[in-house]
């Protein structure tokens, strides 16, 4: 069975390279994160015509998150247990407001389209946007920590409950758990995506049980998932390795090869991440 994860930055406006890279690819099933549409506009027909079941969720332009699988499709679950939902600060009243005015009322949470998962060829996958950040003080920081602990929570449960379960977590985690994962640590210095706090969460799932698979195939420095659109940062192999598989111990077993798809990153129309791909015996 052939595995793979891709932030695909847009599916309606990628459906095509998507298309004919699950041609090329032979790939069993992908995980597919920032699909930027709602359910009803997601290309889902596209695929299915390649023999692919689908579960796909996403309210907006923003956020979605899909399964693709030609080896059954079963037991879809949208958000994991315990999943924060994102709380806007509550905004400050103005500077004229009267003495004693009520001050304005906090934005209501909201649950985001970040996670979705499902039963494919006995692995339950678990196609995964992480938060990105945005900044050291932004309030999305607080929430990008709280989801990271919170995934960290559900799956020491689910392996506590079922230890020989196949579990992959894949998608775009929104952290260089490493040095070697950003081509120049200067030039993150006071960013996000490299802090202790996000490498220290990154890390709890590790040791939580689910392990890296990718690394020990293919290793650093200068394997990376992600090339921004500017400034010629791929060309230049300006990236990082921000996007993983990270598998339970029965599902490490598998394991009998692992890539990063860099090809796909080329090209008009490309996305500004690779497919990563693991194969299982």
């Amino acid at each position: 069975m052939r595995l793979a994860t891709w932030n695909v930055n847009s599916a309606r406006a990628r459906v095509d390279r998507i298309a004919d890279w699950l041609q090329r690819s032979d790939v069993d099933v992908v995980a597919l994160q920032e699909t930027k549409c709602k359910d009803a506009q997601f290309p889902a027909e596209r695929f299915e015509a390649l023999g692919y079941e689908v579960a796909h969720t996403g309210f907006s332009q923003w956020n979605g998150v899909a399964i693709l699988s030609r080896v059954g499709l079963s037991d879809v679950e949208v958000g994991f247990p315990g999943m924060p939902a994102w709380a806007p600060p509550a905004p400050q009243p103005p500077d004229d407001a009267p003495e004693g005015a009520e001050p304005p009322a906090a934005p209501d949470p909201v649950h985001e389209a970040r996670a979705i998962g499902a039963t494919c060829g006995g692995v339950r996958v678990w196609s995964l946007y992480v938060p990105n950040g945005r900044g050291v003080d932004d309030p999305h920081l607080a929430y990008k920590l709280e989801w990271l602990s919170a995934l960290r929570a559900a799956g020491e449960t689910w392996l506590e409950q079922h230890p020989a379960s196949q579990v992959a977590l894949t998608g775009d985690f929104n952290v260089a758990p490493l040095d070697e994962d950003v081509w120049d640590m200067a030039v993150f210095d006071g960013s996000t995506h490299v802090t202790d706090e996000e490498r220290a969460a990154f890390t709890a799932l590790t040791r939580a049980g689910f392990a890296d698979v990718v690394r020990p195939l293919a290793p650093g420095p200068g394997v990376y998932t992600f090339w921004d659109y500017q400034q010629l940062r791929f060309p230049k192999k300006q990236g990082m390795r921000i996007d993983f598989v990270l598998a339970s111990p029965a599902l490490e077993s598998r394991v009998t090869g692992a890539w990063v798809d860099r090809d796909e990153r080329k090209g008009k129309g490309a996305s500004d991440h690779a497919p990563v791909v693991v194969d299982l015996g």
